[in-house]
């Protein structure tokens, strides 16, 4: 089967296309050049200015998008323009299936902008007639991984901190291999088109409890104050000072923070059964160098 992974150079990107090459003919998707590699062909695509879409998908039976564009200064919108660039060639081209990557807590009331648009992103994908599986997810714990690295870099510089309500909010954090594993699992399921799974890791904790057990891998032991006085604003303005994500994705993360990112139902563990990864070696993985 041709199936063609758009956002491939990312880090969820990376860590589908050996799953998938082992078993399909793979075509992956960037904004820019990549060097060719065995069993997998790249191409240059854009989605937001919706340029090389045609050439990329030419043949192609499945297609994932995990594209996003979370660090840009108007983020919704590009969000919008891509997914409506991508759903009318896919449609034009005769895909059989879009797989998608969204994100868990964007279907509840007083969801972040950025989980809105994760949702919006999926409704826009489907608007053309392409079945869309869709897959939502909390933290992916991994090299790379935005708000991974965030938590790491406040394990790693601060041995005290002040923190916003938000560290208590509870998350189901999944590891990257584990997320990876569930994409390339659904990857022509006839069975899932249409569907919107939730996928989490195997535990339920807060921010706090994942800052604690980072740093527990690290042999640290930072003291954490929370205070309910700091808005998103101060907030992402804290992150940007003292972690290496930059404003314009340190707020829309920090939002998006505030709601609780906990799976509603396990339907995805009954089609795709596998041992999940504990947080702890997931996050140990992650820090491998």
């Amino acid at each position: 089967m041709k199936v063609t992974v758009f956002g491939a150079s990312g880090v969820v990107g990376r860590a589908l296309l050996p799953l998938l090459s082992g078993e399909h003919e793979v075509v992956a998707v960037s904004r820019g050049s990549v060097e060719q590699e065995p069993a997998i062909r790249w191409e240059e695509a854009d989605v937001a200015a919706g340029s090389g879409l045609e050439q990329a998908l030419h043949g192609a039976e499945v297609v994932f998008y995990l594209v996003h564009s979370l660090g840009s200064r108007d983020f919704e919108r590009q969000d919008r323009v891509a997914a409506g660039n991508f759903a009318r060639a896919a449609a034009r081209a005769g895909v059989g299936q879009i797989v998608y990557l969204g994100g868990l807590g964007a279907e509840g009331e007083g969801a972040s902008a950025h989980l809105r648009s994760r949702r919006e992103t999926g409704e826009i994908l489907a608007s053309e007639g392409v079945p869309v599986t869709t897959l939502r997810a909390a933290m992916v714990v991994g090299k790379g991984s935005a708000a991974f690295e965030t938590i790491l870099a406040l394990v790693d510089r601060l041995p005290a901190m002040i923190t916003p309500s938000w560290v208590s909010t509870p998350t189901q954090p999944i590891a990257l291999d584990d997320i990876a594993r569930y994409l390339a699992g659904v990857c022509g399921q006839k069975e899932a088109h249409g569907e919107a799974y939730d996928a989490g890791g195997p535990e339920v904790m807060t921010y706090r409890q994942m800052i604690e057990r980072i740093a527990a891998l690290r042999g640290r032991r930072p003291m954490i104050v929370e205070v309910p006085l700091l808005t998103p604003r101060l907030s992402s303005l804290w992150l940007q000072l003292v972690t290496p994500v930059g404003a314009s994705v340190a707020r829309p993360l920090v939002e998006g923070l505030r709601n609780p990112t906990v799976a509603r139902d396990e339907r995805i563990r009954k089609l795709l059964p596998f041992e999940l990864t504990p947080f702890d070696e997931a996050a140990r993985r992650a820090l491998l160098p």
